[in-house]
């Protein structure tokens, strides 16, 4: 049980990036179903400053390696997410065609970019001696018991996972750019009226979301797979993006649900592994449990119509400030 409970943990927190992302820019009323193609990116990204580094230093640092590694997947997903944000803010197309085409670019992008630019020149090697050494290095966990298996066996990227969300729960609660960014998502007209910068708003935090979701990406390949890249790795961060999306409705639209809720999501993902003696069919059963959850949820809280369990009033819908 502490072995699983640890995994769902390991795995669940790549949920939680593309969660918290996903809300970050929900929040500004913009609904992005890009996030499982800019994941992808984001580990292309990763992967890409990883090799970098790693292939032109003698002696790499393992801190320099992470910091290189984060810093590449979130300005990969963000440039994606900036290229969404100016379409669906400033050319003012469809939010859910924009970001269906986004996920199409980001997930052939990945495939294209790993195979042609980062795979090359044993590479492989590389990438996995980074994550095995620098990624998945954890707290020590002697002498704590089931306490430190389950909570203190795990890489950097776990623990930067569960602060980004429990600071964008702070943010959005407790601060001014929180309320400005929630008063964008309700009534962007009733926001630029009283002087909210609500075109800068929704740049800002659609491209933020973005690039906090390209990590989900990199933790992904380089914690939890510990550097090893699988020629189906875009295909499998596309298919966790659209449970990232799915999981910002589970936990009502807030990132400290969503510390939680990605634990949940990340047990039930790896429970039919975690079953031996399962046949396929009932492997495709159980993944389809948090799309079914997920679905419960909604249909729960769209009965009960509580303000604070809904989406933000004006998401998917564009702003355009002559119409005020």
């Amino acid at each position: 049980m502490d072995v699983f409970l640890a995994n769902a943990i390991q795995f669940g927190v790549i949920f939680l990036f593309g969660c918290v992302g996903e809300i970050l820019t929900e929040k500004s009323g913009h609904l992005n179903l890009g996030i499982p193609g800019i994941m992808c990116t984001g580990a292309a990204g990763g992967c890409f400053g990883v090799k970098i580094y790693m292939m032109s230093a003698a002696n790499p640092n393992g801190f320099v390696t992470v910091l290189l590694a984060i810093l590449f997947a979130m300005v990969f997903a963000g440039l994606l997410g900036a290229v969404y944000a100016f379409l669906t803010v400033s050319l003012r197309c469809n939010q859910n065609v924009t970001g269906l085409a986004v996920t199409i670019f980001g997930v052939g992008f990945t495939a294209f970019f790993l195979n042609t630019v980062v795979l090359t020149d044993g590479v492989s090697a590389v990438l996995s001696t980074a994550g095995r050494d620098f990624f998945n290095a954890s707290i020590t966990e002697d002498g704590l018991g089931w306490f430190g298996k389950i909570f203190l066996s795990h890489g950097v990227m776990v623990y930067l996972a569960i602060v980004i969300a429990v600071l964008a729960a702070v943010m959005l609660r407790y601060t001014r750019i929180g309320l400005s960014l929630r008063a964008v998502g309700e009534n962007p007209a009733t926001a630029d009226a009283v002087g909210i910068r609500v075109t800068n708003y929704k740049y800002a935090f659609i491209v933020i979301g973005a690039a906090v979701a390209g990590l989900g990406g990199l933790c992904y390949v380089m914690d939890y797979m510990s550097g090893i890249v699988g020629s189906t790795v875009a295909e499998t961060i596309q298919g966790i993006g659209w449970l990232s999306i799915a999981l910002v409705i589970f936990t009502l639209w807030k990132p400290a649900f969503a510390i939680l809720g990605s634990i949940v999501f990340g047990a039930l993902y790896i429970l039919a592994t975690s079953i031996s003696g399962i046949r396929f069919e009932q492997i495709q059963l159980l993944n389809l449990i948090p799309f079914v959850v997920t679905i419960l949820v909604l249909i729960v809280t769209s009965i009960v119509g509580n303000r604070e369990t809904q989406p933000p009033a004006s998401l998917g819908l564009s702003y355009f400030r002559e119409d005020r």
